[in-house]
């Protein structure tokens, strides 16, 4: 990345030294350094919604890389998935990235989806990223891991006003406390528009254009030099301290729609015949379907916490939850962007539980929301928290 300096293409870089928007946290990075230079392979790993998925900072961190470590040969996972937020990404690590092998170094982003698209509370964002960084390095102790802060127009507010917005505060306070880096790209660019060095047209908006990811790339390579001064130093595994939140997502997983029994049906969905415009990644995947009030189905799962990855579109519905019999709760799928789409998103039934086997009874409310044109429920995955 020095080579960058000499072009002048780092503006966002302070040259006496680190960008104060580039939080080392007592964080190395060293593992996954040792790992690419002692045994030239590494497999690195992108998480997080449309920002990752995007043609964006990911490939210009992956030709990065490989200048870096020309030798090394490297499998690079993309697990951006548009519209996810860190709850489905704890629940999805183990099939879209784990599956693909120990990872060495993954990139994480979620502070925008969390904000904007989940609107999580300081608790759900918190149990999301802390779910993904324990169960990367329960699979892995040595996996290093870096969280990004990308931007939108509410983050930099909360900024302005002296305060972190929700999903940055818990964000921050995961990393704080296992000691990962972080690139605080949101700050970085509320400084920069603020003293007039950049705009927000310029940098290209919550989806930026090569300019914005650019400056996003070029601080990371900035972390990079600052914490791969020298020589790489003998692997070291990372220590798991006790969890912030003892129902963090650590051991969220998938569970396949074809477990569950009851009316409903385990199909992929008549896209052509459905109002609602839908997204490739999902045009031949199996969901579990039901479309009328009263339709019952059943899943038998171990774990404290049950939800499901649902797809939710103009005719989504409620579904009355229950577990082991007890009292039933109401969750409404429909969602402030299901008006013409059917976004993905995860809702959870029940949290909190004893982990165990339990039982979970779902049922198609008669009630539904005012803005849906219908009952319908497209569960993609059960999302449960639990070990097999």
């Amino acid at each position: 990345m020095k080579y960058l300096l000499s072009l002048g293409l780092l503006p966002a870089l302070t040259f006496a030294g680190l960008n104060p928007n580039i939080h080392p946290n007592r964080g190395t990075l060293n593992n996954a350094r040792a790992t690419f230079e002692s045994n030239n392979t590494g497999h690195v790993a992108f998480i997080g919604g449309s920002i990752t998925q995007m043609n964006g900072y990911r490939p210009m961190m992956v030709e990065e890389l490989k200048k870096r470590f020309p030798g090394t040969a490297f499998t690079f996972t993309d697990a951006g998935l548009s519209s996810t937020c860190s709850t489905s990404g704890a629940f999805r690590l183990e099939d879209h990235i784990l599956k693909h092998g120990k990872v060495d170094l993954l990139y994480v982003e979620f502070a925008v989806n969390d904000d904007q698209d989940a609107g999580h509370s300081l608790r759900d964002a918190r149990r999301g990223m802390e779910g993904i960084i324990r169960h990367v390095r329960t699979h892995n102790p040595y996996a290093d891991v870096v969280v990004t802060h990308f931007v939108n127009p509410h983050l930099m507010e909360a900024y302005r006003k002296g305060e972190k917005a929700t999903s940055i505060a818990a964000h921050d306070e995961v990393a704080e406390h296992y000691q990962v880096p972080v690139i605080d790209l949101a700050k970085e660019i509320q400084e920069q528009i603020d003293t007039k060095k950049m705009s927000w047209k310029a940098f290209g908006g919550v989806h930026p254009k090569p300019f914005g990811n650019r400056h996003c790339a070029d601080m990371h390579g900035a972390l990079l030099d600052h914490l791969w001064q020298g020589n790489a130093r003998e692997r070291k595994a990372h220590k798991l301290p006790k969890a912030l939140d003892e129902h963090n997502y650590e051991h969220g997983r998938f569970v396949s729609p074809k477990e569950a029994t009851g009316d409903w049906k385990a199909q992929i969905p008549d896209w052509k015949g459905i109002k609602g415009s839908f997204r490739a990644d999902y045009a031949k995947q199996l969901c579990l379907v039901a479309a009328w009030a009263g339709q019952k189905c059943q899943l038998k799962f171990t774990g404290r916490s049950v939800g499901g990855f649902v797809l939710a579109g103009p005719d989504a519905g409620c579904i009355n939850a229950r577990v082991d019999g007890g009292a039933w709760r109401t969750v409404d799928l429909f969602h402030r962007y299901s008006g013409g789409l059917h976004y993905p998103r995860t809702v959870m039934f029940a949290t909190d539980l004893k982990d165990g086997e339990h039982a979970l009874e779902l049922e198609i409310a008669e009630e539904r929301n005012p803005k849906s044109k219908g009952h319908a429920a497209r569960i993609l995955h059960f999302t449960v928290n639990g070990l097999e």
